[in-house]
C-alpha cells in the first residue's frame, strides 16, 4: 500500500512553506523566468536561492531546463499557479473580513477612547 493522499498533501504544503518558496512560485506564475531574474526579484543570496530552487524541483513543483546560456525555472503544470492564486483569493478574503471586523469595533467604542 502507497503513502496515503493526506501525507502527501501535507508534504506538499510543507514543500511550499517557505517565504522564498512561495514568492518564487509567485514569480513562475507569469511565465518561465531565467534563474537571474528570480534572483533579482527574491533579493537573496545565489546560493540560498539554488537550495530553495532544488527543494521545488525535487518536488516536481517547478521544472528546470536550459535556453540558451540561461537556466530556466517554470511551473511544473498550471495547478500550481491555480493553488497559488486559490491561497490569494483565500487570504484576501480572509483580511477583508478582519478588515471589517476591526471597522466595526473601531465604531462600536467608546467615545472616551483614544484612536
Amino acid at each position: 500500500m502507497g503513502v496515503p493522499l493526506n501525507e502527501r498533501k501535507s508534504e506538499f504544503f510543507r514543500t511550499m512553506g517557505h517565504p522564498v518558496r512561495i514568492r518564487v512560485l509567485e514569480l513562475l506564475g507569469d511565465g518561465p523566468k531565467p534563474v537571474r531574474d528570480l534572483l533579482a526579484d527574491v533579493g537573496i543570496e545565489a546560493s540560498s536561492l539554488s537550495q530553495q530552487l532544488a527543494v521545488l524541483r525535487r518536488a516536481g513543483i517547478v521544472v528546470s531546463y536550459r535556453e540558451g546560456s540561461s537556466v530556466m525555472y517554470a511551473l511544473s503544470g498550471p495547478d500550481v499557479a491555480e493553488v497559488m492564486d486559490a491561497a490569494r483569493r483565500f487570504l484576501t478574503a480572509m483580511m477583508a473580513d478582519q478588515a471589517e471586523l476591526l471597522k466595526e469595533l473601531r465604531d462600536s467604542e467608546p467615545a472616551t477612547v483614544p484612536r
